[in-house]
């Protein structure tokens, strides 16, 4: 698993592919991207930054290949003003981010485009590795372009700051900690997760590889030629609203139309994750994404199918979940009645191919379009900036801290952690400017967003007891 060490540094030009539109790329020349391969030349075991190796910002000699048209944000980055809006007053001080460290897995402070970090404690397998490995890609890709900044992250599911425990007039404002998911009563800072750059104890690519995977994956079979049932796999374990979906399962007695199997990963690692490829489990019209101890991973790779998702009503988000539309781009699931929401709704998707097809398409869309790495890039250089627009003082390197890059983490690492940092390096510089940023929501528009939510989910509702009441009538005549 492991690949050899590049060649003596190279600048070498090649093609990007169009981040702005197509039609609006090919309006303007060609830019040529800058390579800039990983210096592994002082040796594998060498945990040592190169000293001035990679360019601290964009070299003048390729600032006339920038594209300066850069398309605008998806509408979910709107929510980043709403995560940051707690310190809009107060703004973020030194002691608001100490305060933070008491659940922390690590510190994170950027001077001058160079990352220091300063370990507490290591997180679950190599969340906080490859967490961290992202962060470097991104200061790869803008370099010189993200502000000084000092801030917290904690590397476990479920978020810590709890909303009923921090108000005024005792706090005034909460500690900022950077986590993975929220939710309606946290003021958690939602953050894309370590997967995205891969997930090397169970065999998960670099999201940028993986999504073109199941792009292709979903050419394979057609929607109207796959399985009429709603398929999961996973770990039942780690959450009781899981082992309760396994009652949904076909028996001998009940047909809920739910295929749903448990996911045995010491087995799976045994066999070689031969049962586990993700862009091979397109096979299903739909499929079930359900919480496990919080959020879950999992979504992305769900609603990225083709399929049409079916979203056991959810208690946490993400970063981008919260612009994702029911019977839009997934169909609501209740989670108090599982078994029957299901049945349900394969039943009406079954009956409905024109909609649920739409369903599905506009889901992966969604995901596949407007959840590329080029935007989850911007994500986090929009998120980490607005965020150091806060602080109230300078930031300064830890004394405990010790600088990190893409060579420190890459050159020693081993199997499949050295395969997805590989895969996922970001080459060099970008060769455009971040998305746009959109404005955050006024009132009006905030309330109609909750609003169309709110509907969508109580429409099923509607639909499901008129279901099930004339199943009841049609059994008793």
């Amino acid at each position: 698993m492991e690949s050899n060490s590049p060649q003596k540094p190279l600048v070498t030009p090649e093609t990007v592919p169009s981040y702005p539109s197509e039609s609006t790329q090919n309006l303007l020349s060609t830019p040529k991207a800058i390579d800039i391969p990983l210096n592994c030349t002082l040796g594998d075991q060498s945990r040592a930054c190169p000293a001035n190796y990679y360019p601290s910002k964009i070299l003048d000699e390729h600032k006339d290949h920038l594209s300066t048209l850069a398309p605008s944000c998806p509408d979910y980055f709107r929510w980043i003003h709403d995560d940051l809006w707690p310190w809009r007053e107060t703004g973020i001080t030194g002691k608001m981010v100490m305060s933070a460290r008491r659940t922390a897995n690590f510190r994170l402070v950027i001077v001058n485009g160079k990352a220091y970090v300063e370990t507490y404690r290591k997180s679950f397998q190599s969340r906080d590795t490859f967490t961290l490995w992202g962060i470097l890609q991104l200061l790869r890709r803008y370099p010189g372009k993200l502000p000084d900044l000092d801030l917290m992250f904690d590397c476990v599911d479920w978020p810590v700051i709890k909303k009923e425990a921090f108000h005024a007039p005792k706090y005034q404002a909460p500690p900022p900690l950077f986590r993975y998911c929220g939710n309606e009563s946290t003021f958690d800072i939602v953050f894309p997760d370590w997967s995205f750059w891969g997930w090397p104890e169970i065999n998960i690519k670099p999201w940028e590889a993986l999504s073109k995977d199941l792009k292709e994956g979903n050419k394979r079979t057609q929607w109207t030629e796959r399985e009429p049932y709603a398929y999961w796999k996973g770990n039942p374990a780690v959450a009781a609203t899981r082992m309760d979906l396994l009652k949904c399962n076909v028996s001998d007695k009940q047909d809920w139309n739910a295929r749903v199997y448990a996911q045995d990963w010491l087995q799976e690692q045994k066999q070689g994750y031969k049962q586990s490829d993700l862009a091979s489990q397109c096979i299903h019209r739909y499929k079930i994404y359900i919480e496990g101890s919080a959020w879950s991973v999992s979504e992305k790779y769900i609603l990225a199918c083709d399929s049409v998702a079916l979203l056991v009503k959810p208690i946490y988000y993400d970063f981008y979940t919260r612009s994702l539309m029911p019977l839009k781009h997934y169909w609501p699931v209740k989670d108090d009645d599982k078994c029957r929401s299901i049945k349900y709704a394969v039943d009406w998707g079954n009956s409905h191919h024109k909609e649920a097809r739409a369903i599905g398409k506009a889901g992966s869309s969604f995901i596949l379009d407007d959840l590329k790495m080029d935007y989850v890039y911007d994500y986090m250089f929009h998120l980490l900036t607005q965020y150091a627009k806060l602080l109230k003082y300078k930031p300064t390197v830890p004394k405990g801290a010790v600088e990190l890059c893409s060579e420190s983490m890459a050159c020693s690492a081993q199997g499949f952690e050295k395969k997805f940092m590989t895969e996922s390096l970001v080459k060099g510089p970008a060769l455009s400017e971040p998305c746009t940023m959109p404005p955050p929501y006024d009132p009006a528009s905030l309330h109609s967003v909750i609003e169309t939510k709110d509907h969508g989910i109580k429409q099923v509702d509607i639909w499901e007891k008129e279901y099930w009441m004339s199943h009841s009538i049609s059994k008793q005549t």
